[in-house]
């Protein structure tokens, strides 16, 4: 079976090394989305970022392959590979052009969500004022849907988030994110949300992030406990893992864009205090010792497998073009 990694985070610079991508492949991993921007991020940033990774991706073709279809997934599996796509969040980057979600899927964009964690013109962020959908961010959606790319919801207001489910007219997809029932957090999502997701076919991927999963120190053991919440709610066929760990790089993290504020996007009304507790992730190991923890919650080994990898690959076999 393959195992789908939904979102991990390099430093978003071009010369970022891969070795921690490698990391995932020796622990099993068969896919990661990579992420190459955010809504704070400058366009000439994101550009350089995707240019970069992907130089780094055709260095070594030996070890990496940039992935169109399932199929290409399955064949650098088979082959021994890492498969790779790449992910943007927020809507930003796309300068109120719909038009441009073409273009960064012909760059290796497979999935996108609309804002992060702020409002914006397209969409309503998980920590601001409530705001759905935009005029704009419902031909958006539809640009999406037409240019073959995951509709992801991670860090998007509940009501925006209902409101995209409603407009999209493929699944659409929680890369990483958790249970509020579970943990009482702004970026954590509702039973509503995860059911409705359910119901567009979709796919709720939990994050190993300690703020969102109410552990400092989390493991596999967090993560499968929140995966099994999903399951038990809509169905085993609804969840799967994007444990979102950011790899520091720190002679590359010291690059922040103009009128940086971490303060505004992570604010600590929201939950954040990186100062007393800064966010920590669950390690790429994980990976090993994630089947035998979702098997511990109760699942098959089937349904573990679907859970790691089997669900989002049925999604993106139904979405990529």
């Amino acid at each position: 079976m393959i195992h789908w990694e939904a979102h991990a985070c390099l430093p978003l610079h071009p010369q970022a090394s891969f070795a921690p991508i490698e990391r995932f492949h020796a622990a099993g991993v068969h896919y990661v989305s990579i992420n190459i921007g955010m809504d704070m991020n400058p366009l000439s940033q994101v550009m350089q970022t995707i240019a970069g990774f992907r130089a780094s991706v055709a260095a070594q073709p030996e070890r990496f392959v940039l992935a169109n279809t399932v199929q290409d997934v399955q064949r650098a599996a088979a082959q021994g590979k890492l498969a790779i796509g790449f992910d943007l969040e927020g809507a930003m980057p796309l300068l109120e052009q719909p038009d441009m979600v073409a273009v960064y899927q012909s760059l290796g964009v497979r999935q996108m969500h609309l804002a992060y964690n702020r409002n914006n013109s397209v969409a309503g962020g998980c920590h601001d004022v409530e705001q759905g959908l935009t005029s704009l961010g419902y031909r958006v959606v539809q640009a999406i849907n037409a240019a073959g790319v995951l509709m992801d919801c991670s860090h998007t207001g509940r009501r925006c988030s209902l409101d995209i489910m409603a407009a999209s007219s493929a699944p659409v997809i929680f890369s990483h994110a958790n249970p509020l029932s579970l943990v009482e957090h702004g970026r954590n999502v509702t039973d509503e949300q995860i059911r409705t997701c359910a119901a567009t076919g979709g796919v709720v991927c939990v994050s190993g992030v300690s703020f969102f999963l109410g552990n400092n120190h989390p493991t596999a053991v967090d993560v499968a406990r929140h995966a099994a919440y999903v399951a038990d709610l809509v169905g085993v066929q609804h969840a799967g893992v994007g444990l979102d760990i950011s790899f520091r790089q720190p002679e590359l993290d010291d690059n922040p864009p103009d009128n940086y504020d971490p303060s505004y996007w992570w604010p600590s009304s929201a939950g954040y205090n990186r100062a007393v507790h800064p966010s920590t992730y669950t390690p790429i190991d994980t990976w090993q010792v994630l089947g035998q923890a979702l098997q511990d919650t109760g699942m098959t080994a089937t349904e573990a497998a679907l859970v790691m990898g089997g669900n989002m690959m049925r999604v993106a076999g139904q979405v990529w073009r």
